[in-house]
């Protein structure tokens, strides 16, 4: 294994087809099961471990030079296991600086080249730093004395429809600003915890950073506050007013509500999500936003992330969201997604409940314990979270119960679903203001059916198309009651590409203008222009005078 100083900051490369060292590799960044990216020595190479489309080969070769996820060659591969561990894709990039086309002159074909850093820490880019940090690690350094003025990330993309799709935005995207179609006053939105990003204002064009990781740490923080001094000196950015998550242990939100002499803006998680898509679209809208991810701070204090809005750039107002179930232990429901499992399933049969599946594999005890969390709302928030409702499907069919990375669940469901298989499981909506989209019926029909033996392949497909057809049926009420047609998708479930093509189908299918993100990420590295968006405009126009 070596360290290799880049471009952006240093890489950690092994031979991708030597299980030893990928093993070594994996044990040594304590990545768990997180695929690696890879480089190819060029196209050919590429063509013999993957398929990429036209569209794909096309992204590759660009300038930006970004990690393209690409689906992998079945069987045969002498890649090892361990680099995208149960994943039907491959995260690909081409050599892009001469330093990398010289690693391939000599016979090697494929590296893992994955970020120099420790786990959920920043890339490491200064060489003392990586000397004294990475040498436990790796056995060689290739070093260089070009400094590097601010550390980055590879950007991840996929090819969606025939068109690039940005996942990661970093290196080769940042610092190209977004055109927002108006002038704001200078605003720094601070986006929020996961997957973080910030965005700065200037006259009408949105400056995103890159990619700076999960804002959980000192060495995150570190990372933002440098990268945010780059950013408001190179474009000369003063900012007037603060954008801010609502949720309030989030750090960014912490930071900003400490900063003296600006007027601060509190953006609500899933508003921004829907107001970030309608900015890179172009859209003032109203329009009905689908915001669907795994945690939002909602308004009435719960775990929000299953909502459908009508939304402008100004305010927004709940049309529906999924029923609300507890989240038993809180954080540890995330961690452990047969948690949620349980508390879904425990909400569907009510007294009927047979505890006995629960009990075989987590003990008697064990799963009374969780039950009586559920059943008491004890340390058990309340969440209309569609990312949680994935995760519980997941553990249902048996696929993952617990997570070693954020969407380990909900990816591993994707990858073993049929995207051929039809028919769906029926659901309830239940009328009031906002509409209560009732998963019950599904939970009780899909749990029929695995203890009946149905393939999980079947099961994990058709849950799928249910889910699209919920969203259908939803955005056809709200049509009915506000004539709107068009539809923004957004939040970190989309980028399931399964359910986001099925989800777009059903829509079109019944008329509507339908709109997707492509520059920036669904994720919460999106959110930062949402914010950015929704503070200029309330502080350029003011509160709205009517209510959506």
């Amino acid at each position: 294994m070596v360290a290799l100083r880049g471009l952006g900051g240093f890489h950690i490369a092994c031979d991708a087809t030597c299980h030893r060292a990928v093993s070594r590799l994996r044990e040594a960044k304590r990545r768990s099961n997180k695929p690696f990216a890879l480089m190819c020595k060029d196209l050919a190479t590429v063509r013999k471990y993957a398929r990429p489309s036209l569209e794909e080969e096309r992204i590759l070769q660009t300038v930006r030079r970004p990690i393209c996820l690409i689906p992998a060659r079945d069987g045969g591969s002498s890649l090892s296991p361990l680099v995208a561990p149960g994943n039907r894709y491959l995260g690909i990039m081409l050599p892009y600086t001469p330093l990398h086309e010289l690693l391939f002159r000599d016979g090697l074909e494929i590296l893992v080249m994955t970020s120099g850093n420790l786990s959920e820490e920043p890339i490491i880019a200064a060489n003392e730093e990586a000397l004294d940090r990475l040498a436990p690690l790796v056995d060689a350094f290739v070093l260089h004395d070009r400094e590097i003025f601010m550390r980055v990330d590879d950007s991840v993309v996929r090819a969606f429809r025939g068109e690039e799709r940005v996942i990661r935005r970093a290196r080769g995207f940042v610092p190209t600003p977004i055109d927002m179609g108006r002038s704001f006053p200078e605003t720094l939105a601070c986006g929020g915890q996961l997957k973080h990003t910030f965005c700065l204002t200037k006259g009408r064009l949105a400056i995103l950073s890159q990619h700076i990781g999960d804002l959980e740490n000192l060495e995150s923080m570190d990372f933002f506050l440098q990268t945010l001094q780059n950013l408001e000196g190179l474009y000369r950015v003063n900012p007037e007013v603060v954008a801010h998550d609502l949720h309030p242990a989030y750090l960014s939100t912490q930071w900003a509500m400490e900063l003296d002499g600006l007027e601060k803006v509190g953006v609500q998680h899933h508003h921004a999500h829907v107001v970030s898509c309608m900015a890179e679209n172009h859209l003032s809208g109203p329009v009905i936003g689908v915001a669907f991810d795994g945690t939002g701070y909602g308004e009435d204090g719960a775990v929000w992330g299953g909502e459908i809005l009508v939304a402008d750039r100004r305010a927004f107002r709940r049309a529906a969201h999924l029923r609300y179930v507890p989240m038993p232990g809180g954080e540890a429901a995330i961690r452990e997604p047969w948690r949620m499992a349980l508390s879904h399933v425990a909400q569907a049969y009510g007294d009927d409940l047979d505890l006995a599946p629960w009990a075989r594999q987590w003990g008697e005890s064990r799963a009374r314990n969780v039950l009586h969390l559920i059943r008491s709302g004890l340390r058990s928030p309340p969440t209309s979270s569609v990312g949680r409702l994935f995760d519980a499907v997941s553990s249902m069919l048996g696929i993952r119960h617990r997570i070693t990375f954020e969407g380990e669940a909900a990816m591993d469901l994707e990858m073993s679903s049929d995207p051929q298989v039809d028919g769906r499981y029926p659901f309830d909506l239940i009328e009031g203001d906002p509409m209560i989209m009732d998963p019950s019926p599904t939970v009780r029909a899909l749990w029929e059916e695995r203890l009946r033996g149905v393939a999980v392949s079947v099961l994990g497909g058709r849950f799928h198309r249910t889910i699209a057809a919920m969203v259908g049926e939803v955005c056809e009420v709200v049509r009915k009651r506000c004539g709107l047609n068009s539809v923004c998708l957004s939040g970190g479930v989309f980028q399931n590409t399964l359910l986001l093509g099925l989800t777009l189908e059903c829509l079109e299918d019944k008329g509507f203008t339908v709109h997707i993100h492509r520059q920036v990420p669904t994720n919460d590295g999106g959110i930062s222009l949402g914010q950015a968006v929704v503070a200029g405009t309330l502080t350029s126009d003011g509160p709205p005078e009517t209510p959506l």
